[in-house]
């Protein structure tokens, strides 16, 4: 007899009556004590989202994973305003989590009306997405596709800034980041809900992206992500240049 993991958190949540009681919810590995439904509201987006940057219009070379370099990103948020950003790359799963901050965070009272320092504006996401990739070679710098969050309000910029096109997904479509929504429930592990994740430092943030990228993935063939990103790039170095007579 076959029995679905779909069915079986439906019985565990019936027998909760609505909200899993606490030993129950221990046994979960995302710690969600409610079901959440799958059919969402279709919404309108942000007005800084045009047709001509929706997942739609991203190149097939990024669905089909047939060439490195396509990213998919996302925000981790936290208590007072707090969050961490997260990199994937489509094909090896490698991930780049940082810190979106500005200068001056923790330095002196927020001020009232002013961008917030700790992660959620468009500029704290724009300059730490740019450091954070800026240094990769240009063949790991294609795309990124992220929501239509207003943290991405500068996409124009970031365009500009770290050399690869930005594109948008659908309103309520997080199946469309299918593998970021994956990586980003990984890191909740380390990043609990309701803690401030400015508490964490660039080197425990690194830390912790090592074991990720070190951790063999069953899709990769039992690779790890360093080591499928590494192959892709020895891989890359080995082409032939093409030249023009």
């Amino acid at each position: 007899m076959r029995i679905s993991h779909k069915a079986i958190y439906q019985s565990l949540f019936i027998q909760g009556r609505g909200a899993l009681r606490r030993e129950l919810t221990a046994c979960l590995r995302c710690g969600r004590v409610l079901r959440v439904p799958g059919a969402r509201t279709r919404g309108r987006g942000w007005g800084f989202v045009a047709p001509e940057i929706m997942i739609s219009e991203r190149p097939a070379e990024a669905a089909d994973r047939a060439v490195p370099g396509h990213w998919e990103g996302d925000l981790i948020l936290g208590l007072n305003r707090s969050a961490i950003g997260t990199l994937v790359e489509r094909i090896t799963r490698f991930t780049m989590p940082y810190l979106p901050r500005m200068p001056g965070y923790g330095e002196a009272p927020r001020v009232k009306n002013a961008p917030p320092l700790a992660g959620h504006g468009a500029t704290a996401v724009r300059e730490a997405i740019t450091r954070t990739i800026v240094g990769l070679p240009g063949e790991l710098k294609r795309s990124l596709t992220w929501d239509q969050g207003s943290e991405m309000a500068e996409h124009a910029q970031l365009r500009v800034d770290a050399g690869l096109d930005i594109y948008f997904c659908d309103p309520h479509s997080p199946w469309q980041r299918a593998m970021n929504e994956n990586t980003n429930g990984l890191l909740r592990q380390y990043f609990p809900k309701g803690t401030d994740l400015s508490a964490h430092s660039r080197d425990e943030i690194g830390a912790i992206a090592a074991a990720l990228n070190a951790r063999p993935r069953k899709t990769l063939d039992w690779k790890t992500p360093a080591e499928a990103l590494d192959a892709l790039l020895r891989q890359a170095e080995k082409q032939p240049v093409a030249t023009t007579a």
